[in-house]
């Protein structure tokens, strides 16, 4: 322990850690930036920050204080101590809904300030994209701003007071007035009028630089607006008094469709006087799916609020005659405005890969002008880029004249590197020539405090720096931001990973086979970081059942990345921080759709534990769980299975068994099949008659062995739908049936994966000659056979023939029987859509198969919790059943009667009987009971 650790544990009574995962958690935020920090304190109270100050302080250590980690400038990384407000100081103190205030603390995430202001009919303004995990202290430092601006302003608009610990301790209350005002402020300022009065420009996203006209007297010399958007260099906020807003009742959300970007930017500033709450704007480059949209090649989301529905339609429909579109949708269903929301929301991460798959980055993110001059910037913009070589899609605020952006710089070699140089001082001098600020949102960091001098001149920016020597006169407070800044090419974070490849399992084929690539997808926008998951979405489970970083996907991703940078790190796949981290991923695969830039942690545990464990003693559950169908094969060859059954119940026997196979003492050993799937199949009599479209039915280790009655009920119903139900080529005697392979991937046993792999593509091979359809009851190994095959076995084709053949049991109905109509069995539905499902497959088959059933209602998101061998793996049953307690099992209890409880997956059954007490059904054994009960057609005349 060192002695800044010691003095500092001493200190406070928050949690310190100077450890490896804790240092590397946090060397850098959403940015192109990178810094090792010596170690991060979580105070509890200001009492907890004040100490941390003095003792920091006393050893010239500089001090960073961070919220979410979501900055896209730098300004939340450092090389001294970070304090993370995120832990403990996250809580709203007070809300007064009749003076319209709200007390709340640095960590409070923003989605939980407007739960609480929700049922009094308020809300905080400001709102950017990331509101279910930025921190009311990242706004204020950042003085962010959000898409409804244009109706509320900035968060510097909406604060009232600030409650400030300054670096040599003294605790200030700011606010108008000069309240707080630290000493010597006053008179800088009064000695600078004129100044202050011309040498700022007058936009409505001016963000960059100290906002030290907030303190002329005509503008009430308020101290705590002058203080947002300081990035905490000035002082450590621990409290803030907001401002609410009155939130409209209803609202309609208008998408007006343009020709192009240019056109839309054209359009934005005309639509300001009819009061709307949004003005957003987005071209097509970032959409993945435009049919959701109207005609067009960008999009305005114009949104108009009203006392009732009919009102906030009716302003709508005045926004959108009043707009010179291609097409409009005006949209009042909250959930259809949420689903378009979403498509600008995750804009942020869409964009950070170009339409080919090239990476592209920050640093110019959030330029404002003007909102009248902004079709004139950006076609300039564009010149720029084309000049220069630069491809990037700009998108964001247009009714403020603020455009994030996204552009493909090279930033792992030199040349690419003095390129993002030269076009940063161009386009910083453009912005300047069409009367904006480099920053309109997310403040200048490093990324652009350097150019600083070209907006306002040396002289203002000297006056900035004796501003700071105001407030913190030692320099502590986040030195090397906003004034005598670091180079804007200094301390990228790309700068330490291998410049070789790094030999691996995985194909990656999304990333040209590159796993340092696959891992740089991670740009920190922490959508994985969201503590409640709304809808049918997944990520990240581990991370809302214990809250810390290093079990979200982001933290997992940069724990990735500081073991190849081999900095912090250094034992590289042996990094027993890296396999801490991820052994509480579920390899849920929830990112993989969720994360907005495709981050896939499933198949980065997998590659990781493959490599961590080579040569190396495994994880009995590696051995019990990951080798499943290998030990229920022999328990079939020998016909033992109710042998095995009868000693699993046994609690002593079960007790022992459970302890050397590394499972968890908790559960419960599920039974085996007396019969097999296969063996009933040999033993049934084909249906006579003519036959239809053949199709071959997956006998999945779980089918086949624990619930034979799924793939009974599945036979039944795909017949009676007319398709010609058949099974792979059976097996030569004593040998393996295929696989998918799934439980050798998910426990990183990849050498073997790939064997069984093979084997499976040998025996379907007549299969694949034949064209013929696999239907895979079980969604985790469909996901398998669908991803994880093809980019194991990138070398053989074979694999991605029979990847692109796989169906689900509702897709199979729905592209191959369509005519046929399903048993009317008019009963709500509850349950969970596999996670695995969600990820890779998509439920859109199984909802219309639903509905054409009569079974109602909306099955719940999140994750099961059990995750094939997760779940049962000594160590996992508290988080496990966490997940299940998320959405899945208070959704069951609180189903109506009669509800049907479906759960495709052999895992989610199992969660649902072993923690929740009831049976849950597949969809093919719900509809092969409706088959059983409806009536028999009468007899023709």
């Amino acid at each position: 322990m060192t002695d800044l650790e010691a003095e500092l544990r001493a200190a406070v009574r928050g949690e310190v850690r100077f450890d490896t995962t804790a240092r590397a958690l946090t060397t850098m935020d959403a940015s192109n930036y990178r810094r090792v920090p010596l170690g991060v304190v979580a105070p509890r109270d200001a009492d907890d920050v004040a100490a941390a100050l003095d003792v920091c302080r006393e050893r010239g250590v500089p001090v960073v204080a961070r919220g979410g980690g979501t900055s896209i400038a730098g300004q939340a990384t450092g090389t001294g101590v970070v304090l993370d407000f995120t832990r403990h100081m996250n809580r709203v103190l007070a809300l007064d809904p009749g003076a319209r205030t709200a007390v709340v603390q640095p960590g409070l995430v923003l989605d939980r300030l407007q739960e609480a202001a929700a049922p009094h009919g308020l809300r905080f303004g400001p709102d950017p994209s990331t509101h279910s995990r930025c921190t009311l202290g990242g706004m204020i430092g950042n003085n962010s701003c959000g898409s409804h601006s244009v109706a509320w302003g900035t968060t510097a608009d909406n604060v009232r007071e600030l409650a400030v610990v300054t670096a040599r301790g003294r605790r200030l209350r700011l606010g108008p007035g000069w309240a707080g005002a630290p000493e010597g402020l006053r008179t800088l300022v009064e000695g600078e009028l004129a100044r202050l009065r011309t040498g700022f420009p007058e936009l409505p996203r001016r963000i960059s630089g100290y906002a030290l006209d907030a303190l002329l007297p005509e503008r009430g010399a308020d101290v705590a607006r002058s203080f947002c958007g300081s990035e905490g260099t000035l002082g450590v906020l621990t409290e803030a008094v907001v401002r609410l807003v009155e939130a409209p009742r209803a609202r309609a959300l208008a998408v007006l469709g343009y020709a192009d970007e240019s056109a839309a930017a054209q359009a934005a500033a005309g639509l300001l006087p009819y009061r709307p709450l949004t003005v957003e704007g987005m071209a097509a480059d970032l959409v993945p799916s435009p049919a959701v949209l109207p005609r067009g090649g960008a999009w305005l989301f114009v949104e108009a609020g009203g006392e009732s529905e009919a009102e906030a339609r009716a302003r709508a429909e005045v926004i959108r005659r009043a707009a010179d579109v291609v097409d409009a949708l005006v949209v009042t269903d909250p959930g259809g405005q949420r689903a378009l929301w979403r498509v600008r929301e995750d804009a942020s991460g869409t964009a950070t890969r170009m339409p080919d798959g090239t990476e592209a980055w920050p640093g110019w993110e959030d330029c404002a002008v003007p909102p009248a001059r902004l079709g004139a910037y950006l076609r300039d913009f564009r010149a720029l880029l084309a000049a220069h070589g630069l491809r990037g899609t700009p998108y964001g605020h247009f009714g403020d004249g603020c455009i994030h952006v996204r552009i493909d710089f090279d930033l792992l070699t030199g040349k690419g590197v003095a390129r993002f140089r030269a076009f940063s001082e161009e386009l910083a001098d453009l912005v300047v020539a069409h009367g904006g600020s480099l920053s309109g949102e997310h403040g200048d960091g490093q990324a652009r405090a350097e150019l600083l001098p070209r907006m306002y001149g040396a002289q203002t920016v000297a006056l900035f720096e004796r501003a700071k020597a105001v407030w913190d006169p030692d320099d502590l407070l986040n030195p090397g931001m906003l004034v005598r800044p670091h180079p804007l090419d200094a301390n990228l974070r790309f700068a330490p990973l291998p410049r070789r490849p790094v030999d691996v399992a995985f194909g990656y084929p999304a990333d040209g086979g590159d796993f340092p690539a696959a891992v740089r997808r991670c740009v920190g926008v922490a959508k994985c970081r969201t503590t409640t998951v709304g809808g049918p979405s997944v990520m990240c489970p581990s991370f809302r059942a214990t809250g810390e970083e290093e079990h979200s996907t982001r933290g997992r991703a940069r724990l990735l990345h500081e073991m190849l940078a081999g900095e912090v790190i250094t034992d590289g796949w042996r990094s027993t921080e890296v396999r801490d981290a991820l052994d509480l991923c579920l390899s849920c695969k929830g990112c993989r759709s969720d994360c907005p830039v495709g981050v896939d942690m499933a198949t980065y545990k997998a590659e990781f534990l493959h490599h961590h464990y080579a040569g190396r003693r495994r994880p009995a559950a590696h051995h019990s769980m990951g080798r499943l169908p290998q030990w229920l094969r022999a328990v079939d060859r020998t016909r033992t299975a109710p042998l095995v059954n009868a000693m699993a119940g046994i609690r002593p026997l079960a007790r022992l068994g459970k302890r050397l196979g590394g499972i968890a003492a908790e559960r419960e050993i599920p039974r085996l099949a007396p019969k097999t799937f296969s063996r009933w199949w040999g033993g049934r009599r084909r249906p006579a008659g003519a036959r239809g479209t053949e199709v071959v039915l997956w006998p999945d280790t779980f089918t086949e062995h624990l619930t034979p009655s799924v793939g009974r009920a599945a036979v039944r119903v795909l017949e009676a739908a007319g398709l010609d139900v058949t099974l792979p080529p059976a097996p030569p005697r004593r040998r393996s049936r295929v696989c998918c392979g799934l439980t050798y991937v998910s426990t990183g046993q990849l050498d073997r994966a790939r064997t069984v792999m093979r084997r499976t593509l040998d025996r379907m091979t007549p299969v694949l000659e034949s064209g013929a359809p696999v239907v895979v009851l079980e969604p985790s190994c469909a996901a398998a056979l669908r991803t994880d095959l093809p980019e194991l076995l990138s070398d053989d084709p074979r694999a991605q023939r029979l990847a692109s053949r796989v169906l689900t049991f509702a897709e199979c109905l729905d592209r191959l029987a369509p005519e046929w109509i399903p048993p009317r069995l008019d009963r709500p539905a509850v349950g969970q859509t596999h996670c695995h499902q969600h990820a890779v497959l998509g439920d859109g088959p199984d909802r219309r198969l639903r509905a054409a059933a009569g079974l109602t209602g909306e099955l719940s998101g999140g994750c099961c919790g059990l995750a094939g061998d997760f779940g049962f793996a000594r160590g996992h049953y508290a988080v496990s059943a966490a997940c299940a307690e998320e959405q899945l099992l208070p959704a069951v209890r609180e189903a109506p009667e009669g509800a049907v409880v479906l759960a495709d997956g052999f895992s989610c059954r199992t969660q649902l009987e072993q923690l929740g007490g009831v049976r849950g059904r597949h969809l093919a054994e719900v509809l092969a009971e409706g088959m059983d009960a409806r009536p028999a057609p009468e007899d023709a005349p």
